[in-house]
């Protein structure tokens, strides 16, 4: 367990390179519903874009908290780049671009970070970024938590989803389920208008900021229901509430202690079946019959 306030900086800039990343994966993933295609895949030792193409040439980008260390793979060749204390985030874009231009890989990206209130550019970021390598793993296995919960929770159902992943616009991550109704966004805005444009219930887990300083894991539906729901009041556990306000269900994580499975399992299966009667879904029975496997260890 740790809090926003205990890693703040540290946290800050790992968000900030994983927009790098992010946004080397925008230009080169073939697109998805939901932006799907830009999502980071958590690993054992930190996230990554996952295998990626341009022109000939196969890639790929790992962010290794464990290793302090920045892996490009391109045809086979693997070059490295430390992640230091005090290192800017316009060396790291440099780094980066540097190794993948010499390779024949001449992307260029949008340099402004996205979803976020910091807007300096990463070729023009020298101002140096905290990296304490003890609190980023501590950061790490809470992602590496709430990517398993999610895993356990959204893998069994036989509908349309998309598998939890890091969405690094806001550093969080998330797995949705989708019902295959269309529900356009109402305003012309170029992230909300592909992410929200059909019916969908989010499953997400994020690691605080200033005004929360607890990670927590949120329910978001789309459409966005900013009311009362029927049947709010079944959510579980004890501490789990709806905030119509925000259109979300929370789990504050306060203490290791509510760090427990199974309330966190019965947090995602009771906003599930408050959700689905609000949003009036039909046919999610189907999505529920269990599979005919043998159970594992």
């Amino acid at each position: 367990m740790i809090k926003h306030s205990e890693w703040k900086e540290t946290k800050f800039t790992l968000h900030l390179i994983s927009q790098i990343l992010g946004k080397i994966k925008l230009k080169t993933a073939p697109q998805q519903p939901q932006w799907g295609h830009v999502t980071l895949p958590i690993t054992a030792e930190g996230f990554s874009t996952g295998l990626l193409f341009y022109d000939n040439h196969f890639f790929q980008i790992d962010l290794s908290i464990t290793e302090a260390s920045i892996k490009i793979l391109i045809d086979g060749d693997a070059h490295l780049i430390n992640i230091t204390d005090q290192k800017t985030i316009k060396e790291y874009y440099e780094e980066i671009f540097s190794v993948l231009s010499e390779k024949q890989i001449p992307l260029t990206i949008n340099t402004t970070p996205q979803e976020m209130p910091y807007t300096t550019k990463f070729d023009e970021d020298d101002t140096p970024r905290e990296f304490d390598q003890e609190k980023a793993l501590r950061g790490l296995k809470l992602f590496q938590f709430a990517y398993h919960q999610e895993l356990t929770f959204i893998s069994p159902y036989r509908c349309r989803k998309l598998m939890p992943a890091l969405f690094w616009g806001t550093f969080d991550i998330s797995t949705l389920i989708l019902h295959g109704k269309m529900e356009p966004f109402p305003e012309n805005k170029i992230i909300e208008k592909a992410a929200f444009d059909e019916h969908f219930i989010e499953f997400g887990f994020w690691l605080g900021d200033d005004n929360t300083d607890d990670p927590s894991f949120f329910i978001l539906p789309y459409p966005f229901q900013f009311h009362p729901l029927s049947h709010q009041d079944d959510i579980e556990p004890e501490d789990a509430y709806y905030s119509a306000d925000a259109s979300e269900f929370f789990l504050h994580l306060k203490s290791e202690s509510q760090m427990n499975p199974s309330d966190i399992q019965a947090f995602f299966r009771s906003s599930y079946h408050i959700l689905i009667r609000e949003l009036e879904w039909q046919g999610c029975s189907y999505y529920e019959i269990p599979l005919e496997m043998p159970p594992q260890p």
